[in-house]
């Protein structure tokens, strides 16, 4: 057994988000762990890790641990070679170690057990082939191997691949990830896949990948509330076992809950019409033995007390039902507008990085947007994607081709790099960021007051969670604001920049569908497979093909 937690809770000072989590993970599981955005699942990856401290409960680990996280904070000057070293230290120690044991041993009087245990380990880890599993992984994952590049001239996802790379070549006992496939494409995710398929330890997962979940998992551990408010464990393999399990209880939560309330509701009737005979008693007809028949009816009245009382005492403790998403009625086109004419359209653009190297260049490409148009922008890391979005959505300069904009027309722009991550509205709770963001576009002339989208109406952050600062929040609830700010002057066109990120599986399901359904113009990048299998009818640019 290579972990072991039990009756494990925690709470932040301004809300709690575990409570009484008991799990196991031995050699071979593949734990998926799933749940709503702020449920906690980030914070049981790292009080797994040891990298907080237990509130309550106890986390018991054997053998080596290894967390890859969502966040990547970097030391200024510290390169790609230093991250590299810093991970593989111990494996070098280990095999340093062997050497000198061997080279010292005595083969008279020396305890072969001893140097035999060491081997193992070795064995174990292949200590001896770190340098290359690095290097290979690298590779795959499509990271950056010039040792000597600074990690913080790097993007997010190229930090990210570059420590995954080292965390796989590591072959810790116990391994921790928390939304490795944000930053991968296909060739990166099926590496990946191919590691944790042959892990020869534990693994911990936490992902919105539903492919993921589908090929890897050997169970799910969802943190959603469940019937009891406990965490629940679905033990069968891959994520559709677990949507058929989840809906099995779902559905016998539910009607357990309806039928308390109807038991609830008719005992509260049967005590109110006790309640009014017992006021028709205070002052009955002469000779109508009033003495007697108001003692009645308080009798009447605390057996309906006592019943209502048992029922409080036996009912179900119901949380609130996780938020829906509640997508609103988006615009196709504006009075007077012409369908035919698109909303916007690039024609043979061109974009390049500030040393003049092309970030994007589809020479002879038209590319345009009607309204209700969908587009589908694939192709592996370093193709272009987010350019071409940037692009479609005039914030990346054009260093050739053309970019016509109808008059009129308002974007909703999510992008891959979160807005809430930092900044200045970081500080401010979601309504007050919303607010400023509503006057922002108002001042700019981009926003109809009547078509204004209150973010609290939308089913992706509770009131609690809007009055709270945005820094509080955790990197999934933030995204979710990201999108709630990119639907707020209701959009004629959305551009919509590897969606899933951060996002639960829930989420990710009803968003796949609200933007199949929506009236307004939708353009996204993905990577998730099952985002773009659901898609698969839109028509596509591929920017892993050559353009003709």
């Amino acid at each position: 057994m290579q972990l072991v937690a039990t009756d494990l809770s925690y709470a932040y000072p301004e809300h709690p988000v575990l409570d009484r989590v008991d799990l196991r993970v031995s050699d071979g599981v593949r734990l998926g762990v799933v749940g709503e955005n702020g449920s906690g699942k980030s914070t049981l990856l790292h009080l797994l890790a040891g990298d907080l401290p237990t509130q309550t409960g106890e986390v018991r680990r054997h053998g080596s641990v290894a967390l890859v996280t969502q966040e990547l904070h970097e030391e200024p000057g510290r390169t790609v070679g230093d991250l590299v070293e810093a991970t593989l230290a111990d494996l070098r120690a280990l095999a340093g170690e062997l050497q000198r044991a061997a080279e010292a041993f005595d083969h008279e009087r020396g305890d072969l057990r001893e140097l035999g245990e060491l081997l193992g380990r070795v064995e174990h880890l292949a200590a001896w082939d770190a340098d290359r599993r690095v290097d290979e992984a690298l590779t795959r994952l499509g990271a950056v191997r010039d040792l000597d590049r600074r990690l913080d001239t790097l993007s997010v996802g190229q930090r990210y691949r570059v420590r995954l790379a080292c965390r796989l070549a590591e072959r810790a006992d116990l391994l921790l990830l928390d939304e490795p496939t944000n930053h991968l494409d296909d060739s990166g995710v099926a590496y990946l896949t191919e590691q944790l398929r042959t892990w020869r330890g534990g693994v911990v997962l936490v992902t919105h990948d539903r492919e993921l979940l589908d090929d890897v998992a050997t169970a799910i551990y969802d943190l959603d509330p469940s019937m009891d408010g406990r965490p629940v464990l679905y033990g069968q393999p891959g994520y559709h076992s677990y949507r058929l399990g989840k809906a099995a209880m779902l559905a016998r939560w539910q009607q357990r809950y309806r039928v308390e309330q109807e038991r609830a509701e008719e005992l509260w009737f049967r005590r109110d019409r006790s309640y009014e005979g017992l006021s028709d008693e205070w002052r009955p007809p002469k000779g109508s033995q009033k003495h007697r028949r108001g003692t009645r009816a308080r009798i009447h009245v605390k057996a309906a007390d006592r019943l209502v009382e048992k029922l409080e005492a036996e009912a179900l403790d119901v949380p609130p039902p996780p938020l829906e998403l509640a997508f609103p009625d988006l615009p196709a086109m504006s009075p007077g507008w012409d369908p035919g004419e698109p909303l916007v359209e690039l024609r043979s653009p061109r974009v390049e990085a500030p040393d003049g190297t092309a970030m994007l260049d589809l020479p002879g490409t038209r590319l345009a947007v009607p309204p209700s148009g969908r587009l589908l922008v694939v192709g592996s890391n370093g193709t272009g994607k987010s350019t071409a979005l940037a692009a479609l959505a005039g914030t990346a300069e054009l260093a050739r081709g053309a970019r016509t904009l109808r008059d009129g027309v308002r974007f909703g722009v999510v992008a891959q790099e979160r807005r809430t991550a930092d900044g200045g509205s970081a500080g401010r709770s979601g309504f007050d960021a919303s607010a400023a963001e509503a006057l922002e576009l108002l001042s700019r002339g981009e926003l109809d007051p009547d078509h204004l989208v209150p973010v609290a109406a939308l089913g992706l952050l509770t009131e609690d969670e809007l009055d709270r600062p945005l820094r509080e929040l955790s990197v999934g609830q933030q995204r979710r604001f990201d999108v709630a700010l990119a639907l707020l002057h209701a959009p004629h066109l959305l551009i919509l920049d590897e969606p899933t990120n951060h996002l639960s599986v829930d989420l990710v399901d009803a968003l796949t569908l609200a933007l199949q359904r929506t009236s307004a113009a939708v353009v996204v990048a993905t990577h998730d497979r099952r985002m773009r299998a659901d898609l698969a009818d839109w028509p596509m640019l591929d920017l892993s093909r050559p353009a003709r």
